[in-house]
């Protein structure tokens, strides 16, 4: 096993004791991982990703099913748009981009670059939601409400972002359940990880009947991520998560500026 393969495995391993670190985030370092230390196409690393955020996802709604943290209703209104966007986006949307989207003067976008690109900005995005987050978040019990059309739409545009990016949307997907949904911040994170569990499987399914998957690497690199959680759960009793956050936003984001600079140059 040559190094950069060696680091690649690491990588899985660090993605899911961030997860467990800070309940979620880690898994946007997976399409990074698997494109630049393993030499996985971005379509590819997009598909595999959507498998390991949900494996990975799955693991931490089953502990917060346990302390009954999970909303099934709300879970329920929110996954519906948001599995047949991310469904409809891997199986019709992605295999239709063009392999040359565009050339700009002598620069031509292909599809992988246009992919890692919006892919970059996602991520930027996501840090500075990870980096203004405070930690003195509602986490009263509220009456449950829901804004019905509103919340179709954002599981719509979250699901059509997991799609394309591979992602599991979680700064998205927190935000609406507290606004739309008035959920308790608690409720809003558990909730979101069987949301995102849910999503991203069913985008997966779209893969499955479009590429190649390599099963047996894809099943060790989402086993190394989930002994990651479990290994990140336990430092978490050492460990500020909310503390890390912060700093692991700044990390996004110079992983994302770096991702434009590398694609670009």
């Amino acid at each position: 096993m040559e190094i950069i393969d060696l680091l690649g495995y690491l990588g899985a391993l660090l993605i899911g004791v961030v997860l467990g670190l800070i309940g979620g985030g880690g898994s946007i370092l997976t399409v990074p991982v698997l494109v630049y230390l393993l030499s996985i196409n971005p379509v590819t690393a997009t598909a595999y990703s959507l498998f390991v955020v949900g494996a990975s996802s799955l693991v931490g709604a089953l502990n917060n099913l346990k302390k009954k943290l999970v909303d099934f209703r709300t879970a329920t209104v929110f996954s519906i748009p948001a599995f047949i966007a991310v469904y409809a986006t891997r199986k019709y949307l992605v295999p239709a981009i063009p392999e040359h989207i565009f050339t700009l003067w002598d620069f031509e976008v292909t599809k992988d670059i246009g992919i890692m690109l919006f892919f970059a900005v996602i991520m930027i995005v996501a840090s500075v939601s990870m980096i203004r987050e405070t930690s003195n978040a509602d986490l009263r019990e509220t009456k449950v409400k829901y804004n019905y059309p509103l919340i179709i739409i954002e599981g719509v545009v979250v699901g059509v972002l997991t799609g394309i990016v591979g992602a599991g949307g979680g700064f998205l997907i927190i935000p609406a359940l507290v606004l739309l949904a008035k959920l308790p911040m608690k409720k809003a994170v558990a909730t979101s990880l069987l949301i995102i569990a849910v999503k991203s499987l069913i985008g997966f399914i779209g893969d499955v009947q479009n590429l190649d998957i390599d099963w047996v690497f894809l099943l060790i690199f989402t086993g190394l991520s989930i002994i990651g959680i479990f290994l990140g759960g336990y430092l978490n009793k050492f460990i500020d998560g909310r503390k890390l956050k912060k700093g692991f936003g700044w990390f996004v984001l110079v992983m994302g500026i770096y991702i434009i600079g590398k694609e670009l140059l």
